[in-house]
């Protein structure tokens, strides 16, 4: 226990006025709790002022290897019957083992000064951990936003510390949720390790390096996270550590696992509605702390808000601490689920506005994705070129080293580096691509356009659209005659994070006067200024040849492929017929 830490507690001693406090045999300080005699628990207890349990825990031989056991169930089976004492009880025995040990201090830009339990500085001091410093947050934006040079390493401290500000406020405010220091521990690790499997350049290396080069597999970064997480724990040994502060394998890491990806398919839960085995239905609530699949409202949405806007130079309008303050759990249809108050629903609103604003002016940035298709496109080429070795000597190449947690180590933002330095005769063309970059010779925009609901692109046409750009043949003539290779064009879905639904119809509100139940609040029950739609598709077109005839020639193509398919005019063609304008000005 900390000098400091144990000061306070004796301090509350004494100011219970207990002579007898005095005289009990007190556990030392900077002592592990896990090694305390039933002397020392008992003279902890004395020290918060419940010396009337003494009895009962001598009795019951309770040592500090049996604290981690005492939950409140366990409580009132030893003995303590009164509802109050067995949550004072709890609570006390919680923050013990929460704090007990020397915490290490991060200085965050967002969050200011950041206390870590122990554990989960052991697990950042580890080379898989440490990975992150090397993969920007916002991959390609850097280029762009000369201040967006923050990485996955900070995000994912603040993740980890949000996470654990939320589950201690609700352990605080609704002690019969019975949320103990197992809990809030492996919340705090989910956060922290939810985004071990991302690749270079972040989201650029699973949603177009992995699609281009593996085109037949489903991966997220999510699976990759969860295999490095084992990777971690087996390569450090640090299963044991993980029973030194109490953690029980391999339920813990399997709640962990679930807390990062969701459940594992075919799962045998003699529940079939619930599909989780880390924690049982009571505690459904904590799935929804770190990677929240009903609303989308998570603690990870408020780290990267936060940061992302203050690297990027843009005000952040959302306050998570006002929801954060109004967190509470409710029973809804026989699941607990985290709720908050009817006030702050404008808040949520904002929240997702917010998301979509980001999105708008900075992680679909028209120059942005240029940028990253470009770095996709090189990496894409210098791929047959670059090996890295993984277990037992095998060699991957970076398309494959998400098959190998020890070769993926290797993979980080470094690799445009490797590949700008590399000898090899091969790599001229990746070469080529990343020094254009440098240089500032970007491939060009020729039109941004929104689909409606009657024109949407579906899935299965997205691999031929531009031979369907170069086939829309302009009303006038153009200089040069373009290929399908020579475009790029890009459907990106925009939307509140659940596609076109809205996700505040799955948010649960509680007013102040009646705080254990919930109800929906409508979208105009808000304002009557909300959005109506919740999802559009925005499509971004590019020529790769920068000379001005072929510039021109791809925008005419553009703006008659739009025509033909009833699309807004684009806002950056030399389509000059006033008459689309005034068309969409009267929709």
């Amino acid at each position: 226990m900390s000098s400091k830490r144990q000061r306070s507690c004796t301090s509350d001693g004494e100011a219970a006025g207990s002579s007898t406090a005095k005289r009990r045999a007190l556990p030392p300080k900077k002592s592990n709790f896990l090694k305390w005699s039933v002397d020392d628990v008992c003279g902890f207890l004395w020290m918060q002022g419940l010396g009337q349990f003494e009895k009962l825990f001598r009795d019951k031989n309770i040592s500090g290897t049996t604290l981690p056991k005492l939950t409140m169930d366990e409580l009132e089976s030893i003995g303590v019957r009164d509802l109050g004492n067995r949550i004072n009880l709890f609570r006390c025995i919680n923050d013990l083992l929460q704090w007990c040990f020397e915490t290490k201090v991060f200085n965050d830009p967002i969050h200011g000064h950041i206390e870590m339990h122990p554990l989960l500085v052991r697990i950042i001091d580890t080379p898989q951990f440490q990975r992150l410093r090397f993969i920007k947050q916002l991959g390609g934006a850097y280029f762009v936003y000369p201040g967006a040079s923050h990485n996955r390493f900070d995000h994912s401290i603040g993740v980890a510390h949000l996470a654990g500000k939320l589950v201690k406020v609700l352990a605080r405010h609704q002690p019969e949720l019975q949320v103990d220091h197992r809990d809030i521990l492996c919340v705090q690790i989910a956060g922290l390790c939810h985004d071990l499997g991302h690749g270079p350049f972040s989201h650029l290396f699973d949603r177009k390096f992995i699609s281009k080069t593996r085109k037949n597999l489903k991966w997220k970064h999510e699976d990759a996270s969860v295999k490095m997480f084992n990777h971690l724990i087996s390569s450090n040994n640090l299963k044991v550590v993980l029973k030194k502060y109490g953690l029980v394998l391999p339920q813990d890491v399997t709640f962990i696992k679930e807390l990062i990806r969701g459940p594992k398919v075919g799962n045998d839960s003699k529940d079939s509605k619930w599909l989780y085995k880390g924690r049982s239905k009571e505690k459904s609530f904590l799935y929804e702390i770190v990677a929240n699949k009903r609303t989308g409202i998570d603690v990870d949405k408020w780290d990267y808000f936060a940061r992302d806007s203050y690297h990027l130079g843009i005000r952040n309008n959302f306050d998570y601490l006002r929801i954060l303050k109004y967190a509470r759990v409710c029973e809804v249809n026989n699941m607990k689920i985290i709720c908050t108050r009817d006030k702050v629903a404008g808040d949520l609103y904002n929240m997702f506005y917010t998301r979509n604003a980001l999105h708008r002016r900075a992680y679909q940035h028209k120059v942005v994705n240029i940028i990253e298709s470009m770095i996709t496109e090189a990496m894409v080429l210098a791929d047959p070129h670059i090996r890295f070795s993984g277990s037992a000597g095998k060699q991957f190449k970076m398309s494959t080293a998400i098959d190998d947690m020890e070769a993926y180590t290797k993979l980080t933002d470094s690799i445009f580096q490797q590949i700008l330095i590399s000898p090899k005769h091969g790599m001229k063309k990746a070469q080529t691509i990343l020094n254009n970059i440098l240089n500032r010779r970007l491939y060009k925009c020729i039109g941004q356009t929104q689909s409606k609901a009657r024109t949407i692109i579906k899935q299965e046409e997205f691999d031929d659209l531009e031979a369907k750009v170069i086939a829309a043949v302009p009303s006038e003539p153009v200089d040069v005659q373009l290929e399908a290779k020579d475009l790029i064009v890009n459907v990106i879905p925009m939307n509140y994070g659940m596609k076109e639904k809205n996700p505040i119809n799955n948010v649960r509100f509680y007013r102040k006067n009646n705080p254990d139940k919930a109800f929906p609040i409508r979208r105009e029950q808000v304002s009557q200024i909300l959005p109506k739609k919740f999802s559009e598709q925005l499509i971004q077109a590019y020529c790769k040849k920068t000379d001005k005839k072929s510039v021109r020639a791809a925008r005419k193509h553009f703006a008659q492929w739009c025509r033909n398919r009833k699309l807004p005019k684009s806002w950056d063609s030399d389509d000059t017929d006033p008459a689309p304008v005034l068309r969409q000005a009267q929709e």
